[in-house]
C-alpha cells in the first residue's frame, strides 16, 4: 500500500475501483473510532454503489489511496451500512466541530482531517486542519488556519449550541438534488437537522423535493416558520403544495401567509385539486408565450439553466394574460419543431395540430396513458373556459405510477461478500419504506 497522507474532505466523491480497473462506487465518508489514548483509528469508508445504496468498505480491503481514486481488493460486503456505537463519520460529524487547544491558546473549528497509513491496512487520524475564530472587526475576514495533532486539542461541547455544518455543506456543493437528499437522509437525525438549518434556501428546497413525505414534514416542521416559508418559496409549486397538504391545517395556513403572495397563490390554486388528477399533478410554471413570439424568443426561454428538461420540451401559446390561468389556450410548439425553422418564424404558425389538452379533473391514469401513447414528456391542462392552468410533466406521472417503495428497490435479505465486477452489483435502496414525494 502506498504510504501517504490524505485529507478526508478531498476523498468525498472519489471513485473506488476494483483491481481490474472497473469502477464500483464513490466515497461518501470515512469512519473512525476513538481510542482511550492516541488519535482515532480509521476502520473503513462509506461507499455509494449503483442503486444509490451505501455500504461499508473495511479499510483493510483498501490497497491504495491517492491521485483522486481508491483501489480495493475487489471484495466488499453488500450489506447496507448501519452506523454502530462508537463509530464517527468524519465528514458528517467531525468537520465543523469546535476544539480547544490543551495549551490554553484558545479554540478553533475543524475544517479538514488528515489520515495517514501506519501499517498494512491500518490508518489513523494524523493532523487536524483548524481555523481559529476571526479576530478583526471586518465581517469579511476569516480566522487564521493552523495544523494540530489530535493530542494537542480536545473537543469543545457547549450545551444547547448547535454544531457548525459549514464545512460539511461545502462538501455537498456539487451534489445533484437527488444525491443531496439521499446524503442528508443518511446522516444521524441531529446532524441532519443541523445541516438543514445551514443549507441555503434553494439547496434545501431542491433536497426536499426529492425526499419521502415523512422526512419532508420532519425537516420543514423543525425550521422556524419564517425560514420554512422561504424554503417553500423556492420549491416548485406542485411540490410545495404536496408538502403543505401533509401538514396540520393550521400549520399549513400559517406558512402560506408567510410565503411570497405570488408563490402562495399558486400553491393554494393547486391545493384545490384531488391528488390523483391532472390538476393535482401539474405545475403552474410552464413556458407561455404569445402567438407573435418568434422561434428565437422561444429557444431563448427554453435555454434557461434552472428550467427542468420536461418543461423545456415545448412552449405553450395562449392569448393574454400569460400567467395561469391564461387567456384562451391556442396550442403548443415542440422545441424540435422550433429547431427546423428560421429564428424570425412566428410560433403561432408552428402549433401542433394533434395535441389535445386535458382538463384538471382528468385522472392521473388517463394522463399517463396519453403521455405513453403519443410519446410526450409533458401535457397542457386547461379549464372549462379553455384557459391554460398548468402542465403535467413525465416526472409528475412517474411519481404517481411508481410503487410506494420505489426509493428502495430490494428486500431485506443481506448478501454475503462477493467480488465486485462491472454490472454485477444488485441495485438496492439505502432505506426501506420511502414513498413517492407527491402522494398527498
Amino acid at each position: 500500500m502506498s504510504a501517504t497522507r490524505v485529507f478526508v474532505a478531498r476523498l468525498a466523491g472519489c471513485s473506488v475501483f476494483d483491481p481490474a480497473g472497473d469502477k464500483v462506487g464513490r466515497v461518501r465518508d470515512v469512519i473512525v473510532v476513538y481510542r482511550a489514548s492516541g488519535a482515532p483509528t480509521v476502520v473503513g469508508l462509506i461507499v455509494e454503489i449503483p442503486g444509490k445504496r451505501r455500504v461499508f468498505l473495511s479499510i483493510g480491503r483498501v490497497t491504495s489511496i491517492g491521485s483522486g481514486q481508491i483501489i480495493t481488493t475487489g471484495l466488499i460486503n453488500l450489506r447496507r451500512f448501519e452506523q454502530r456505537g462508537g463509530e464517527v463519520r468524519v465528514i458528517a460529524e467531525l468537520l465543523g466541530r469546535k476544539v480547544v487547544f490543551r495549551d490554553g491558546s484558545g479554540e478553533a473549528s475543524i475544517e479538514d482531517v488528515a489520515i495517514s497509513e501506519t501499517g498494512p491496512g491500518e490508518w489513523e487520524v494524523e493532523d487536524l486542519f483548524l481555523r481559529r475564530p476571526r479576530t478583526g472587526a471586518s465581517p469579511f475576514g476569516r480566522g487564521k488556519t493552523t495544523f494540530a495533532r489530535w493530542e494537542r486539542v480536545t473537543e469543545k461541547t457547549t450545551a444547547g449550541e448547535p454544531q457548525s455544518a459549514e464545512q460539511l455543506i461545502a462538501t455537498y456543493t456539487d451534489l445533484l438534488p437527488a444525491d443531496l437528499a439521499s446524503t442528508l437522509l443518511d446522516l444521524p437525525e441531529e446532524r441532519r437537522l443541523e445541516v438543514a438549518e445551514e443549507l441555503p434556501d434553494e439547496r434545501l428546497a431542491d433536497a426536499l423535493e426529492e425526499m419521502p413525505e415523512t422526512e419532508q414534514v420532519e425537516l420543514i416542521t423543525h425550521l422556524d416558520d419564517a425560514r420554512a416559508a422561504d424554503v417553500l418559496d423556492q420549491m416548485q409549486p406542485d411540490d410545495a403544495a404536496d408538502l403543505i397538504a401533509q401538514l396540520p391545517e393550521a400549520k399549513g395556513e400559517a406558512l402560506l401567509q408567510l410565503m411570497q403572495p405570488e408563490e402562495a397563490e399558486d400553491v393554494r390554486f393547486l391545493l384545490n385539486y384531488a391528488p390523483e388528477t391532472a390538476g393535482g399533478l401539474m405545475t403552474t410554471e410552464p413556458i407561455i408565450v404569445s402567438s407573435d413570439a418568434t422561434v428565437a424568443e422561444g429557444l431563448a426561454l427554453i435555454r434557461r439553466h434552472e428550467l427542468a428538461p420536461a418543461l423545456g420540451a415545448m412552449v405553450c401559446v395562449t392569448l393574454p394574460p400569460y400567467e395561469p390561468p391564461t387567456g384562451r389556450f391556442l396550442g403548443v410548439v415542440h422545441f424540435q419543431r422550433m429547431l427546423r425553422y428560421p429564428p424570425h418564424e412566428r410560433l403561432g404558425t408552428l402549433l401542433d395540430p394533434n395535441l389535445e389538452p386535458v382538463s384538471p379533473e382528468t385522472s392521473a391514469a388517463e394522463v399517463s396513458r396519453i403521455l405513453a401513447s403519443y410519446n410526450l414528456v409533458s401535457l397542457p391542462v386547461v379549464d372549462e373556459a379553455h384557459r391554460l392552468v398548468g402542465v403535467v410533466t413525465i416526472d409528475d406521472v412517474l411519481d404517481y405510477l411508481l410503487p410506494d417503495d420505489w426509493r428502495s428497490t430490494s428486500g431485506d435479505a443481506e448478501p454475503e461478500p462477493v467480488p465486485l465486477t462491472t454490472g454485477t452489483i444488485p441495485t438496492r435502496g439505502r432505506r426501506n419504506g420511502d414513498g413517492p414525494r407527491r402522494a398527498r
